[in-house]
């Protein structure tokens, strides 16, 4: 049966598609620019906010996985993500294809962010977690009418090779590698782990192909080391051998800065994470599948060896 990836493309998607080979060789991997991961990948151009288009795509998958990402914008998402998840769950139910969907921590209580659990209280403070906790709650409530088949599975911010998005890639390699101070968002003396992006298309393969991993929720291997975002950008810098002075932007000047760079003005709402120790617990998948997750001097290594061959 095929095992179909919505919103392919993005650094989940590509990891994903990349590990599920080792599984089938049925993928289908749909978004508005598909492209093939492995050669016998089958992609489909599709706007899957259209609840037609997403229903066929559905259509004979086994497994469908979520990691589809709507524009960064709290307005988006009100509108995109509720009626998205409605269909999804409509289509998946009619075609009985169980899902995989790929969420962040927004919803969690920031009481708890030092050291969360699936079994961390939802209490969101931010718009747009407030969004991501009714959507779960929707899929949620779903799967306990026996609706559909479904696994939620949460991950800390990614880094990696060829993660656009990243914080770590957005202010502090791609300002080292134009040799800049790297500057980071909200506190650098607080605890802040990352998922490394393979370990996420690893991990998102092993819990699809695992019948009995489904109708529950998943945190997604992050890194054990407790680190703060001073020692992740220091690591970076010592990686590429740069010494260089760590700016920070606190997080109230965000919105006068977002102004002028809307995506701070977004960021804004969740700003919270990054004042305060975010430590996102992956015991109980490590525990249940026996994995390790990428250490942060590798993953680091690693993303700046593809960094800085990227600009050659």
């Amino acid at each position: 049966m095929m095992q179909t990836i919505l919103g392919g493309g993005g650094g989940a998607g590509t990891e994903l598609a990349g590990q599920l080979i080792k599984y089938t060789d049925r993928i289908r991997i749909v978004n508005r620019n598909p492209k093939k991961v492995n050669a016998s990948d089958q992609v489909i151009k599709a706007d899957l906010s259209d609840p037609n288009n997403l229903d066929e795509v559905v259509k004979g998958s086994e497994v469908v996985y979520v990691t589809i990402g709507f524009e960064y914008k709290t307005s988006v998402w009100k509108e995109k993500w509720p009626k998205f998840m409605r269909s999804l769950i409509e289509s998946c139910r009619k075609h009985g294809s169980r899902i995989v969907f790929v969420d962040n921590i927004y919803m969690y209580d920031p009481e708890y962010l030092s050291d969360m659990t699936e079994e961390t209280p939802v209490k969101p403070v931010s718009q747009k977690g407030k969004v991501r906790a009714e959507i779960a709650s929707m899929l949620i409530n779903s799967v306990e009418r026996g609706e559909v088949s479904a696994l939620i599975a949460r991950s800390a911010d990614f880094y990696g090779p060829g993660v656009a998005g990243s914080y770590l890639t957005q202010t502090v390699l791609n300002n080292l590698i134009k040799d800049k101070n790297p500057q980071w968002l909200g506190k650098t003396d607080v605890i802040h782990n990352f998922a490394y992006s393979r370990d996420i298309g690893i991990s998102l393969a092993i819990l699809g192909n695992t019948p009995d991993a489904f109708n529950q929720i998943w945190h997604l291997p992050a890194a054990e080391e407790k680190m703060t975002s001073r020692q992740w950008i220091e690591l970076m810098m010592k990686a590429m051998n740069k010494e260089k002075k760590i700016n920070s932007i606190p997080t109230f000047m965000m919105g006068p800065i977002g102004l002028f760079i809307p995506v701070l003005k977004e960021l804004k709402d969740v700003s919270y994470q990054l004042d305060n120790d975010y430590f996102l617990n992956s015991g109980k998948f490590n525990g249940r599948f026996n994995f390790k997750p990428t250490d942060p001097e590798t993953g680091i290594r690693e993303m700046v060896s593809k960094g800085i061959s990227n600009e050659k």
